[in-house]
Order: structure tokens, then sequence, then C-alpha cells
């Protein structure tokens, strides 16, 4: 029997309802929610990115400011932006799109932003919060988050279930496992040096792909019945060489698996949502909620 899949964009359709009645109530309060994204150079990707969260703004009454700059703009005129948004209150959330240029400072750029307007979770006092165990401190990010309201929306409890996280890069692996462990999982995270991969997503309840490497996961490393959620985005050219988004898992994983987040329609498609969510919570935390 295939797999049941667990589509995104119910899921986000179902937060953006909530989401506009959170704003209406704001705005009732005097506080029109606002969001400042920087856009450093042309990447397509960026570009795209940048431009959804304009037009998911307008839909659910959040005003996006997107400021661009060029490729070759200095580090000082890049943290002089940023430092001019975190002393606007009108301004509640900050989000730099990356990749940046290489003679920017990523470390340097994302900590210069105030913690409690970094909707994309990139500071370290957020990292702090969330690892230690203070979620509802911290602004999380949107991937990690993604993957915890797929799962839940769709009726998955964590709670004491065994979880094999593949990857623990700084953008989802490690962050997931720290909301994994808050949700009462039993975690096992795994990566390039898991000595048999295979057998350890074969004890898993509950797969987690998010190495960003197409087709790892497959189908004879997955437990009959096993619920899996695909995290993970990949370019490849198909036979004409046109570029498609595949995930981590193999198509024949659906065969074997309980439920399974597709790629591209499962985990990506909450993220932007997820992002509006997050600056909701800023609000809150800057007290003007």
């Amino acid at each position: 029997m295939a797999a049941e899949l667990i589509k995104g964009l119910p899921i986000a359709n179902a937060i953006r309802e909530e989401i506009k009645a959170d704003v209406a109530k704001l705005k009732a309060k005097g506080v029109s929610p606002k969001l400042a994204v920087l856009l450093v150079g042309s990447d397509p990707g960026s570009v795209w990115y940048a431009k959804s969260k304009v037009g998911v703004g307008e839909k659910l009454g959040i005003e996006v400011d997107l400021h661009t700059m060029a490729a070759d703009t200095s580090q000082d005129t890049v943290l002089e932006q940023i430092q001019g948004w975190n002393m606007d209150t009108t301004v509640h959330g900050i989000l730099v799109e990356l990749p940046l240029p290489k003679s920017l400072s990523k470390e340097k750029v994302m900590e210069s932003i105030n913690p409690r307007k970094d909707v994309d979770g990139v500071h370290p006092v957020n990292r702090g919060y969330l690892l230690g165990g203070q979620e509802h401190l911290a602004l999380v990010p949107a991937t990690p988050l993604s993957c915890i309201a797929l799962a839940e929306r769709a009726g998955i409890n964590f709670r004491g279930k065994r979880v094999t996280l593949v990857g623990r890069g700084d953008t989802v692996g490690r962050p997931l496992a720290s909301l994994l462990i808050k949700r009462d999982a039993t975690i096992t995270v795994c990566h390039t040096k898991t000595v048999d991969l295979a057998a350890e997503c074969r004890r898993g309840e509950i797969v987690v792909a998010a190495a960003g490497f197409a087709g790892l996961v497959k189908k004879d490393m997955i437990s009959p019945g096993t619920v899996v959620i695909d995290a993970g985005v990949n370019e490849i050219k198909d036979a004409k060489g046109e570029s498609q988004y595949v995930g981590d898992c193999a198509p024949d994983v659906a065969e074997v698996a309980k439920a399974l987040s597709p790629v591209p329609g499962g985990v990506g498609s909450l993220t932007t949502t997820i992002i509006m969510q997050n600056l909701l919570k800023a609000v809150g935390l800057q007290g003007q909620g």
C-alpha cells in the first residue's frame, strides 16, 4: 500500500487563517506587523524567496519591506541598514536572504540582528534558548519548525517515539534535534560518519531526512509502517538537462512508509508561512502583542 502523503499546502493554508486572525487583533490594538527583508546581490533563488515573502505578506495583511542592495555593497553599509531596523520600533522582524556575497561575513551580519527581531532564528541568542529547552523565548528557524508543524497537524505525536534524524546541519538538523527533545522524542542523530545508516533508519518509528543529499534514504532503509518527513530540497537535472527538485528520500520509500511528506509539496510549502508566524511571535517578544 502506498504511503499517505502529508501535504503541506492545506496545513499552510490553515496556519495562514490563524495568522490573519492574529494580525487583525494586533491592528485593533494599533500594532501593524512589519517584516524587513534584505536582499544583497541577485542570486536567483534568493530573489524568488524574497519576492514570495512579499506576496504572502500581502495576503496576510503583513507589510514586507524588501530592501535590495548591489552585490558589491560594503559590509558597513549592510550593518548600518540592519542597525536602523533594529532601532525602528515599527519594524518587528528582520530577515537577511542567504547566501550573501562572499565579500560579506555571514556571521557578523547575522549577529548584528536584534535577537527579538531575528525571524529566521539564526542569532546565537535564539540558538542558545532553543538548545536550553526555552523554545518559548526563541525565534526558531523556519524549516525545522515546518517539519514539526507538518507532522503535528497531521496527527503525529512525537512523545516517546523513536525518531531517526538524518542530518546534523546548522540550518535544519541541529535545531530540529532540540525541538524533538522538547517534545519528548527519543532521537538518534545520524550523519556522514554514522557506521550503518540503514540500520539506524530501520529502528526509527519516525524518520526525518534532512541531510541535503538526493535519494539518500532508500526503500530498504525504512521499516514498514514508518512515518517519514522529508526536509530535503535538492536540485537535479533530468534527461533533458532541465532542473527539478527532489527530496532526500528515493521515490520507492513511499512503497513501505505509512506516511510521507512529498518533495515538492511538503515541508517547503510551510516555510514562508512559518516565517510570518515567527514575526507575530517576535511582536510578542518585543512587548507589543
